[in-house]
């Protein structure tokens, strides 16, 4: 059988613990989907446990050819392994309705794929896999906490997140220099939050980019605003909930000049 060497430069960690990989897969509800995406399976730890759960529709992506063709030696039964980066994917090309995405996530692109996520939020119903700690407590981290900041928010508009587990490093290979975390991301019924997304991103960035600071300080720096009679700027950027973030939102539209 063909085999597998982790790659620095793909940011590979192979998970070995199976009892570990067992309980990921477990961790998935299940719930308004039949199609799973696993991503960057490496070794397919997690994917022989995904293919005992019998989804509908499992396929895997990855874009090291190594583990390309050890996948397809080793789980013949696979529908479908995707050699490609997740990151340039079209999602709605492989899948017509909901799906899962899942994986032991490779910590060098793992916001930029929960980024892509808030992309299809219509189409991916659940997140649930391994992060680096740091990156997992800041997903599901909420107002008052010091791990609270952009990427928090952002993805607890449209999901409900949760911390499921830490994972020690000694139970990959090679060993990275930090804990992992395992979490899981649902998504709620929120359709619309009634301010333009795109704005909504910018507040929310200048908010964090002087997360030390009074909004007053960060929001004026950002904006050109014709007044500051605002509820919100004697805070810290952390100090505020989703809703008072939109509302902040809201706020800073009807409040700045715009530059014709």
């Amino acid at each position: 059988m063909v085999s597998v060497h982790p790659k620095k430069n793909l940011g590979q960690h192979f998970l070995k613990d199976r009892e570990i990989a067992r309980k990921v897969v477990s961790s998935l509800t299940g719930n308004g989907y039949d199609s799973v995406l696993e991503i960057g399976p490496g070794t397919g730890i997690l994917t022989e446990y995904l293919l005992e759960r019998n989804f509908a529709d499992l396929k895997v992506i990855e874009i090291d050819n190594e583990s390309v063709h050890f996948l397809k030696e080793k789980f013949p039964g696979l529908g479908e392994i995707i050699r490609g980066d997740f990151l340039r994917m079209d999602l709605g090309e492989y899948f017509k309705g909901s799906l899962c995405i899942a994986g032991n996530f490779p910590y060098n692109i793992s916001s930029q794929i929960l980024f892509r996520v808030l992309e299809s939020r219509d189409k991916v119903v659940e997140v649930c896999g391994m992060f680096q700690k740091e990156v997992a407590e800041r997903i599901c981290s909420g107002p008052g906490s010091r791990d609270y900041g952009i990427l928090s928010v952002l993805l607890q508009v449209f999901y409900k997140t949760e911390y499921l587990f830490t994972v020690p490093e000694h139970v990959f290979s090679p060993p990275p220099k930090v804990k992992s975390g395992v979490v899981r991301l649902t998504r709620n019924e929120v359709k619309d939050i009634g301010v333009d997304e795109a704005f909504f991103t910018r507040v929310v960035k200048a908010g964090f980019a002087q997360r030390r600071k009074k909004l007053r300080n960060s929001i004026r720096s950002a904006f050109d605003l014709q007044n500051e009679d605002c509820p919100f700027f004697d805070l810290r950027p952390e100090q505020l909930s989703v809703e008072m973030f939109i509302d902040l939102t809201r706020w800073v539209d009807k409040n700045r000049r715009i530059v014709q």
